[in-house]
């Protein structure tokens, strides 16, 4: 059985953060900034958010872009690292209890930045089994409310969204015909929040808050993110039997523009091909392919039997994509 997306929503903050504003916190400038990452301003989240508030937003647009009442959802899966709460009760159940999913199970999937191409795949699954018809798959994040906003090297990438997409068993809509997922755990800690968890609990007097923020390697993200879109891309293709160059649309996570163009370059395919939003969003994680998924609809760049290609990579490492029929 076909699994199609049927409907895509985005929400995001109001508030918007300029690089002048960052650079009256820390050492650095938008001159900076733009030059090592493409990014000129990101979306930053309420005090009184959580990725849950963003995750309903972008979920009941959702329903209602598809005129589908919550009762008809099966299924819920939350990509998000960035929880309401820590392990437990899971984003997914506050979003499915909020929008009245009374007939819906729900869960979490933590997948650092391809949380949403896992997602994906797991709502296709489900609905290509017979197990679920209808699967509302979200992906919301709250980075701001983890990020060390002293630490110029990563304060600087992040941003709070959300996005989420209807996928259910049915010849119309947006066909999923493949995704390729893989990890590279040898490289988990380059990206991490080093203590809150059962490996190294918080305790206070020994650990400060810093220690439950956002660090990165930058140098060994960066190596590991061009060279798993490079995987994604040539995999996906080959499992697909076409060629890289007849693909319409690459969608990448949207983490740093340098990591894109060196892919791009590798690959020999131009710059243009790859769709950019992040010059005004920044990182939002397991939010941003949606995001970017649904400026393109608005913008009209998306048309019917485009192939769209979306690749992810984040925390874990873990990498992967998605091969649409738009």
């Amino acid at each position: 059985m076909k699994a199609a997306i049927t409907a895509i929503a985005s929400h995001v903050p109001e508030r918007v953060v300029t690089n002048e504003e960052l650079a009256r916190t820390v050492e650095t400038s938008d001159e900076w900034i733009v030059s090592h990452t493409g990014i000129r301003e990101r979306r930053i989240a309420q005090p009184h958010e959580a990725a849950s508030d963003l995750g309903y937003e972008a979920a009941r647009a959702a329903l209602e872009n598809r005129g589908m009442e919550p009762e008809q959802i099966d299924l819920i899966i939350c990509a998000t690292s960035t929880p309401d709460y820590l392990t437990f009760p899971s984003t997914a159940c506050m979003i499915e209890d909020r929008l009245g999913c009374s007939n819906a199970g729900a869960y979490d999937l933590q997948a650092g930045c391809t949380g949403f191409a896992y997602a994906l795949e797991s709502a296709r699954s489900a609905v290509a089994s017979g197990g679920a018809h209808r699967v509302l798959v979200v992906g919301a994040e709250v980075l701001s409310k983890v990020t060390n906003w002293n630490d110029r090297n990563t304060c600087v990438l992040l941003g709070d969204g959300a996005g989420a997409a209807i996928v259910e068993a049915q010849a119309g809509g947006h066909e999923i015909c493949y995704s390729w997922l893989r990890s590279k755990g040898s490289g988990g800690t380059a990206l991490i929040r080093p203590a809150g968890g059962t490996r190294t609990p918080f305790i206070d007097g020994t650990h400060s808050a810093t220690d439950l923020m956002l660090a990165m390697n930058g140098k060994q993200v960066y190596l590991f993110a061009v060279d798993a879109i490079v995987r994604t891309i040539a995999a996906l293709c080959e499992r697909s039997q076409i060629d890289k160059t007849e693909l319409d649309w690459i969608v990448p996570h949207q983490a740093n523009a340098r990591i894109i163009e060196a892919a791009a370059k590798r690959l020999g395919l131009p710059l243009e091909r790859f769709y950019l939003n992040l010059d005004r969003y920044a990182n939002t994680s397991a939010a941003s392919i949606p995001i970017a998924l649904v400026e393109m609809e608005e913008r009209g760049v998306l048309t019917g039997g485009q192939r769209v290609l979306t690749v992810g990579f984040g925390a874990g490492l873990s990498y992967g994509g998605n091969l649409i029929e738009w």
